[in-house]
């Protein structure tokens, strides 16, 4: 017998509601779940919440993005800038190869930090989004 995880999508204000007034009701958490439609793990995450601040607690979610992404020395984002300004038809894929291969072929910077670093110092134009280098145009009428 396999225990295999199942996923739940994310629950809704009312779904929590629902789940702690059956709960409080019937004393039941297994029966306030299915009543809910979620599991017993997310009812005593909210669980602790609910008893904290009450009715009032589940109606945030708090956000899983990421608030502070860590940024990248000043060495390398001044090594990103002087590479685009020396060489304004690299894009951000070049760059990030050009700085890899200065370290040994380790990746220093992903692909959207370059485009990130690029962006903040207002050198990267939104003309570049989506745009594929198809090299120079060929006329074929000759």
């Amino acid at each position: 017998m396999s225990h295999k995880k199942i996923h739940f999508r994310q629950t809704t204000a009312q779904q929590r509601k629902l789940a702690f007034e059956v709960w409080k009701e019937t004393g039941n958490v297994t029966q306030a779940c299915e009543r809910a439609r979620f599991s017993r793990t997310t009812f005593y995450y909210w669980k602790r919440r609910f008893d904290e601040q009450g009715y009032a607690g589940l109606e945030e979610t708090r956000s899983h993005t990421r608030k502070n992404l860590p940024k990248k020395s000043k060495d390398v984002e001044e090594q990103v800038i002087a590479m685009y300004q020396a060489h304004p038809d690299w894009g951000k894929k070049r760059i990030e190869q050009e700085l890899a291969k200065a370290n040994n072929w380790v990746p220093v910077a992903s692909l959207n930090t370059v485009r990130r670093i690029l962006l903040d110092a207002t050198l990267w134009t939104s003309n570049r989004k989506g745009k594929k280098s198809r090299g120079p145009k060929r006329d074929t009428h000759s």
